[in-house]
């Protein structure tokens, strides 16, 4: 059992297609690396979004709003 006050609090990255916050121990979309660079994300869909087009979503070309 985790006390919240007494425990650290998860590492966080924004997923670079929805911008939402995701949990770097546990992404529930999974990870991605690309040129040496891990990508974490919120859900699967995110990941293989950025798998198709890592160019759009790292230019900010492309996002898709939550």
């Amino acid at each position: 059992m985790r006390i919240p006050l007494f425990s650290k609090p998860s590492p966080k990255a924004i997923d670079p297609v929805c911008a939402m916050k995701v949990n770097m121990e546990k992404p529930h979309g999974g990870t991605h690396t690309l040129d040496g660079v891990t990508y974490y994300f919120c859900g699967p869909g995110c990941n293989r979004a950025f798998q198709n087009e890592p160019e759009e979503y790292l230019s900010g070309r492309k996002k898709v709003d939550m």
